[in-house]
């Protein structure tokens, strides 16, 4: 498990997708580990430095790449891995 570097956006990346692609990192390094509750959007929006919009789009995002689970009145989780084939 390798350090994930600190969250660092280049100019031209659509930022919701940087804060996607650096949660993703973290779950990859294994900082987020598969069923671990993610904090709450607007704690991430603080985090990160954004609005909490830009969280949420970024969690849309996640969601869509099947990293995160989103369970009603329970929150945001790591998804299980997904077998490599």
């Amino acid at each position: 498990m390798g350090d994930v570097p600190e969250f660092s956006p280049q100019g031209h990346e659509l930022l919701y997708v940087a804060i996607a692609d650096h949660v993703g990192a973290r779950i990859d390094s294994g900082e987020l580990r598969p069923g671990a509750r993610l904090p709450p959007e607007r704690d991430l929006a603080v985090e990160y430095g954004v609005a909490y919009l830009t969280v949420r789009r970024a969690m849309v995002e996640l969601r869509e790449r099947g990293r995160i689970l989103t369970v009603h009145g329970k929150g945001t989780f790591v998804a299980p891995e997904q077998p490599t084939s």
